[in-house]
Order: structure tokens, then sequence, then C-alpha cells
């Protein structure tokens, strides 16, 4: 497989595993990186500081313990320089739950840097930016006022 399709999957991997609830899991892919908000004005770095973050904002429901959502990442462009690499991207969450009709609740854009780390592609950043902005009461637990722009 070659290194694109290798970031690629990494790229999807986040998507599913937040999907699965799996928070330890979406903070491992940041062990040797780093979240960047700048709507927050924050960096969340190491599997620490990324699980304590997701730990804080994202709604788990039960008896599923997952978010009840569909991340959908689209219009991924990758670019590899050797040991690093570049990519951007689109998402779109979706969520339906037990009050909530399934609908678009957040879309944006990522900017994402990788890095090889023991022969492996893992994230080095991850940009979250949100331009558009739905219902997200039962997806975070904090107010979304003031993040899209």
């Amino acid at each position: 497989m070659d290194d694109s399709r290798h970031i690629e999957n990494l790229i999807y991997r986040y998507s599913e595993l937040i999907d699965q609830g799996d928070l330890p899991g979406v903070a491992e892919l940041f062990r040797h990186g780093a979240i960047v908000s700048p709507a927050h004005k924050s960096r969340r770095e190491g599997y620490d500081e990324v699980l304590q973050m997701y730990q804080l904002s994202c709604r788990l429901h039960e008896p599923s313990g997952t978010p009840l959502t569909r991340h959908v990442t689209t219009n991924v462009m990758i670019e590899v320089e050797g040991e690093t690499a570049s990519a951007r991207s689109y998402y779109t969450v979706f969520q339906a739950t037990p009050s909530l009709a399934l609908q678009p609740i957040i879309a944006g854009h990522y900017h994402d840097s990788f890095h090889r780390v023991g022969g492996t592609w893992c994230f080095a950043t991850r940009e979250m930016y949100v331009d558009l902005i739905g219902d997200c009461s039962e997806h975070l637990l904090y107010s979304t006022d003031g993040l899209s722009g």
C-alpha cells in the first residue's frame, strides 16, 4: 500500500473510532501529535490531553456508549514529501437520537499534518475548522456559540 493510502486510512480511522465511542482509540491516534482548535484557541497534545478533551466534550449515549453519529470525511487531498505529509479534507457529522431526527449537525474542514514514527504514519497535527453548525446539543457537552466562521 502506498503512503497516500496509509494516510487516507488514518483520516478515515478517526471517523470510525469517534462514531464507535472509542475515545481512548481516538486519543491513541494523537499519541505523537496534537489537535488544534482555532475557534477555541486551544492545542491538545498527546494521548492524555486528547483523551481528556474528548471525555469533556463528546456526549456518549446509553445503551450503545456511542455518540450516535456518523462522521463522513470527503474531498481528501494528500501531499507526501518524504517522511512528512499534509492533507486537507471536509467533514460532515450526521446524528440521530431518540430526541433528535436524523440530520447533519456540523460541517467543516480539517488541515492535517503527518509524520512517521517508527516507520508508521501518525498524525502530527489536526486543525479542526467549523464552517456550518446546526443542533449539536445531543453531541457536545458544551455550547457551540461562536464556533463557526
